[in-house]
């Protein structure tokens, strides 16, 4: 029999969970797959995700939500309760937050080859990506990726705006202008956006108090737990973040930065890496690839404008704002790298971002050169309106 206490906490959790809004990644996973995993930032909706499949699926009385950090595991573990799942009929297991769980790895390794029919949907913070666990979990359990709020879905979460999702061609054919019908100003919801509307919780108070807590969470818990790094070497890390955040976006320089935070340089490269990977920061490279299929780094980003401006004391420098939100959403369906000659490119195509006034200048000899101007609700020819960058997821 399961504990009444999980079964008790899965029934709270799921009379608080929204059922009217789903995120962009609700209908890209494979549900019916054996066991995958879903990791992202803190606070982009990961958890509410899997209680929104639990309460809509047909195997929901057949099924469980546990939280990793559960008190049920401190006495028992991950591999018991699915045993004992699986004899009680039990068919699916939603298993939260799975980073808190020491030996998170080995045990779902264990799960899968133990039980076939059961199938196994876990989420944990976004560094997991980057640490290989004990055992060899890749092949059994794909591990896909979730960020924050699209400026296309913040319209519908917090202003009941429905709108199509549209690819990167449909953008620069300006095909996107057909929402204005539905937007009429956007711009106004533009600004609001890139204030507060990255993060589903955008609505709630102490918005940018909840946001710091998250940069320190993510560096103090996620970071330092499976990088196992020392709480001094955490705290160089909230230093390099702050100094990041005061001068991004930025050229990388080792030694500077190491100056900075008082580390060797050697150790900065790695230092990045776990930022990015954990949603703080965008690491912009060029084409060149290499062995791991990653060029050389030409800039380093905030991870996204709201995290920009809460860093930031609310006054974010208004170009790099605008850099950081076409990167952000670019990124999602798109590999965008390091222009040579502009700001970025995305296949065969160049942008230049800007402001209203923005010329041609820079890109008039580049073929399928593009200058998105922020200020502007319609685009015509090759000027294309910032703001419909966030409609491509």
């Amino acid at each position: 029999m399961i504990d009444p206490s999980l079964i008790a906490y899965q029934n709270e959790q799921l009379r608080k969970t929204p059922k009217t809004f789903h995120r962009y990644m609700y209908n890209r996973l494979p549900w019916e797959s054996r066991m995958f995993g879903l990791v992202g930032p803190r606070g982009v909706g990961k958890s509410t995700l899997l209680l929104q499949h639990l309460a809509g699926s047909p195997d929901r009385e057949q099924s469980l939500y546990i939280s990793a950090d559960t008190l049920y595991l401190a006495s028992h573990t991950l591999v018991e309760l699915a045993d004992n799942f699986v004899k009680y009929g039990g068919v699916r297991m939603y298993i939260d937050e799975v980073h808190k769980y020491k030996n998170w790895s080995r045990e779902l390794k264990q799960i899968y080859d133990t039980h076939e029919s059961l199938k196994v949907i876990f989420t944990g913070s976004s560094i997991l990506d980057i640490i290989e666990g004990e055992a060899d979990l890749s092949r059994r359990a794909p591990i896909y990726h979730m960020q924050g709020l699209s400026f296309r879905e913040y319209l519908a979460l917090f202003h009941q705006i429905d709108l199509p999702v549209f690819s990167l061609e449909q953008i620069i054919k300006h095909e996107e202008t057909a929402v204005l019908d539905a937007i009429e100003h956007p711009l106004i919801y533009f600004k609001q956006y890139l204030q507060t509307g990255y993060y589903p919780f955008s609505n709630e108070p102490d918005f940018a108090l909840r946001i710091e807590q998250i940069v320190r969470q993510t560096i103090e818990s996620d970071i330092a737990q499976y990088a196992d790094l020392k709480a001094s070497t955490a705290r160089k890390l909230i230093q390099l973040m702050g100094v990041i955040s005061g001068i991004a976006p930025m050229k990388p320089n080792a030694d500077s930065l190491s100056q900075e935070i008082g580390v060797s340089k050697n150790n900065i490269p790695d230092y990045l890496v776990y930022l990015e990977k954990a949603g703080m920061i965008g690491q912009l490279r060029d084409n060149t690839g290499g062995l791991r299929g990653l060029g050389k780094v030409e800039k380093i980003y905030i991870d996204n404008p709201n995290l920009m401006t809460v860093l930031a004391f609310g006054k974010p420098e208004t170009g790099n704002l605008r850099e950081t939100f076409f990167y952000n959403q670019s990124r999602v369906n798109n590999k965008v790298l390091a222009s040579r000659v502009s700001d970025f490119t995305i296949g065969d195509y160049t942008f230049e971002i800007g402001g209203r006034k923005k010329g041609n200048k820079q890109i008039e000899d580049v073929p399928d050169g593009f200058v998105v101007k922020d200020d502007i609700e319609f685009g015509s020819f090759n000027t294309i309106p910032l703001w419909a960058f966030g409609m491509n997821y």
